[in-house]
This record gives structure tokens, sequence and C-alpha cells, in this order.
């Protein structure tokens, strides 16, 4: 049997910037073993596997070591996909039955409008260590599930932060986001995103993460219609809007590599 694979780099409208995600369209439902042996044979943050239901598509996204139970660039990916290869017409809702719930994505003015739940974070202790492993001293610091959002003063503290990795996989924490005012008058607001206990020391960009940090910086800046950058060294651009329990998140993406596996 053969399987295409597509590579897709989200939240960016230029190859080999943003965040690449692998996108497998399959026929029906595959073992789960089988779609983590593929997402580590791809290593790259996330891979999406969808298969066609009744009224849309299962999505799952694996890493390359676990799944997880969202992924905004992925779902990003995987809606790209299915209007470029001809699976949904371009003026179609593509609809996700996934881990988190109904996902849904379309198309408007040149952008993939994501629909997706606000995590709203909640002031938190940092875990001893935190602060420590990630070099820098905290405005804020919060918790949105497993995940740790954390302030800092500026965004050029934010650019220079060099994570001491094997600390941070050591703590009990899925991911830390940590964020700043932007100091570019294009964005509100700019992030970088570390989640070494699922294998990515840094993320390039991350579209679940913009679920806290949407509802977050709306409280600090007064405003639901945000714009936003994240600092990796690929970088990537998003517009975030609030509207209650639901977060918009808009990107753009390009397909870079198509493969057939054996």
């Amino acid at each position: 049997m053969r399987q295409k694979i597509y590579q897709v780099d989200s939240f960016t409208s230029e190859p080999f910037s943003g965040n690449p995600a692998g996108v497998c369209v399959m026929d029906d439902a595959a073992p789960v073993e089988w779609m983590k042996a593929v997402a580590s044979e791809m290593n790259l943050s996330e891979t999406a596997f969808l298969y066609p239901t009744d009224d849309g598509y299962n999505l799952r996204w694996f890493t390359p070591e676990a799944e997880v139970d969202l992924c905004g660039h992925a779902t990003l990916a995987s809606a790209h996909i299915l209007w470029e290869q001809g699976y949904l017409p371009v003026d179609r809702m593509a609809r996700f039955d996934t881990r988190s719930g109904l996902l849904t994505a379309e198309l408007t003015d040149g952008w993939i409008k994501l629909n997706f739940p606000s995590r709203r974070p909640e002031a938190a202790p940092p875990p001893s260590g935190l602060l420590e492993a990630l070099g820098v001293s905290a405005v804020f610091v919060g918790a949105c599930k497993a995940t740790y959002i954390v302030e800092v003063e500026s965004a050029p503290i934010l650019r220079d932060i060099a994570p001491d990795f094997s600390s941070l996989a050591k703590l009990p924490v899925r991911g830390v986001i940590v964020t700043a005012r932007s100091d570019n008058e294009e964005y509100d607001f700019i992030s970088r995103y570390f989640a070494p206990d699922v294998g990515i020391n840094e993320d390039p960009v991350t579209g679940s993460a913009h679920c806290c940090l949407g509802p977050y910086w709306m409280d600090r800046l007064v405003k639901t219609d945000l714009r936003a950058y994240q600092a990796s060294k690929r970088g990537g651009r998003l517009r975030v809007q609030v509207e209650g329990n639901r977060v918009y998140l808009f990107g753009q993406a390009v397909t870079v590599f198509e493969l057939e596996m054996r």
C-alpha cells in the first residue's frame, strides 16, 4: 500500500518559514502504533492523521514522541491540504472531530480561519526551577492546564532566552509559553513556546498556545482583535480574535513537499 504524506509550512505565506507539519489523509482509521512510527519518521513537531467521517474528518496529532490533545498549525495544514488537493471544495468549511471536540476551518480573504476553544490562563505559582531553567524573571505566571504561561518584561528579553532544556524537561510541565508586549507596531504581542517534555525543545509557531495567549492579552490590552508573532528562528504570524469561549486563529500555509510512503 502506498500512502501520500504532505509537508506544509503553517502560519506563513513563504516556504521554509512558519511551522512545518506533516499531513496524512487516509481512507480509514489507522493503528496508533503506525501513526506514532510515521510521526517519528517525519520528525516534525506534529504530524496530522485524518480520515473522512459522515460529517467531516477525524483528526489526530502526534509529535515524534506522543499524541497531543490540540494542535493549531497541523490543523491549519490539514485544512490547507483538503482544499488544495481537492478533498473539499474551497467554499466548504472543514470540520474536524478531535480530542478537543469539534474544530472547524474556513477560507476568508486569503486566510484560513480556525475555530478553537478558549483557554484562559489562571495565575499560578511557577513550579520550582521553572524560571531558573528559563533564565528569566516573570511579570506574570499562569497555567492553562499543564501548560504554563510566563510574561517577561520586554520583547528583547524574550528573544534572548536560551533555556536549559535538560532542566526544563524534568519539570512537571507539558509546555511553557513565554510572552511579552511587542516592540514592533505591526504586532500586539510576541511569544515563544518550549515543550521538551513531548520532544519539542522549541516549537516554531504554536497555534494552540494562542488559545491561552489570546484571552490573556485581550485582558491586558483591552482588545479582542490581536496581531501576534512567534519569535522562533523560523518565525510565524497570526491574527487572533477572542469571542466568548472561542478563539479564532487566522493563518496562511504553503505546501513544501509531497511524499509517497511505500
